[in-house]
């Protein structure tokens, strides 16, 4: 274990999208660290199943709140709710998101709401719901957003994501600046692959392995990254290690971007037909993901 497991000891941190897949697993690597974790999501039985192996492992650390994070009033009460139930918080991390790989053109406007809304609107709505309270509170805060690659290069065929995620490392370098005087630090990470089983459905939806996701030996260390490896990274940069460090992304990708496009340029060569077999599996998968939150 590369840190002390009290390394978070006295940390309380909102993880959004903490039920599923990178949140999940992120959440789970900080309470094992000594942090009290509070995961968003908008599937509470999701949520709490993931709180309950939290809690199995670490003791009661693990909290949850079923919460749409594309509404800011409904965030803004959630987040004083915390405040008034168990403590300010200490850090937050901005992890929930919407994807699916499309020709732009054929991308609606519901689309690209569903994508937009839940990861710049709903990480911008969340960072300010914490971030004043810490500066009316005179606390300091540390914020970690979940970013990708592609803030540097664009990508064809995640344009909405890509546009979303582009804004939030904007935001990013605007607020460290504009709270670092409060003691409020920003910074974010850009994952390569880590694969999840509902992100890798929708960004992998085909079994022809040449289409969508970055398959492994495209990688220079020829593997995915592994949860411990982001979660090493997001306890260093939400403890009081590295107050000195604000306003950056750091790249967790095993070279990937610096060797090849880390984008989904060579969805180029994907016939008419292959998209529509591609939208028909990434309808399944948001079905199901549906069904679920309905249960």
């Amino acid at each position: 274990m590369l840190f002390d497991k009290s390394a978070l000891a006295g940390k309380r941190i909102l993880i959004t999208g903490g039920g599923t897949g990178l949140g999940k697993g992120v959440a789970q690597h900080l309470a094992a660290h000594g942090a009290e974790v509070h995961l968003w999501g908008r599937r509470l039985e999701v949520l709490q199943a993931a709180a309950d192996e939290i809690n199995a492992l670490h003791g009661p650390r693990a909290h949850v709140q079923a919460v749409d994070i594309r509404n800011a009033e409904g965030v803004d009460a959630a987040v004083g709710e915390i405040w008034e139930r168990f403590g300010p918080l200490t850090g937050l991390v901005n992890n929930a998101a919407a994807n699916f790989i499309a020709p732009t053109k054929d991308i609606s406007p519901r689309g690209y709401e569903a994508i937009a809304s839940t990861v710049m609107d709903g990480a911008f709505f969340t960072t300010l719901a914490c971030g004043k309270r810490w500066i009316d509170n005179g606390l300091k805060g540390s914020v970690v957003s979940t970013l990708v690659t592609w803030i540097m290069t664009g990508s064809p065929y995640v344009v909405p994501s890509a546009m979303s995620k582009a804004a939030i490392n904007a935001m990013t370098m605007s607020l460290a600046v504009e709270w670092a005087r409060y003691g409020i630090r920003l910074n974010a990470v850009a994952p390569g692959p880590f694969p999840t089983e509902y992100a890798w459905q929708m960004l992998n939806p085909t079994a022809d392995s040449s289409v969508g996701a970055t398959q492994a030996d495209e990688v220079p260390m020829g593997r995915y990254g592994e949860i411990a490896e982001l979660g090493n990274l997001m306890v260093l940069l939400l403890s009081d290690g590295c107050d000195y460090i604000t306003g950056e992304t750091i790249v967790i990708d095993g070279g990937h971007h610096l060797a090849a496009p880390s984008t989904f340029a060579g969805l180029n060569k994907v016939t008419d037909e292959q998209w529509k077999s591609i939208r028909e599996a990434a309808q399944a998968a948001s079905d199901k993901s549906k069904a679920q939150r309905s249960v």
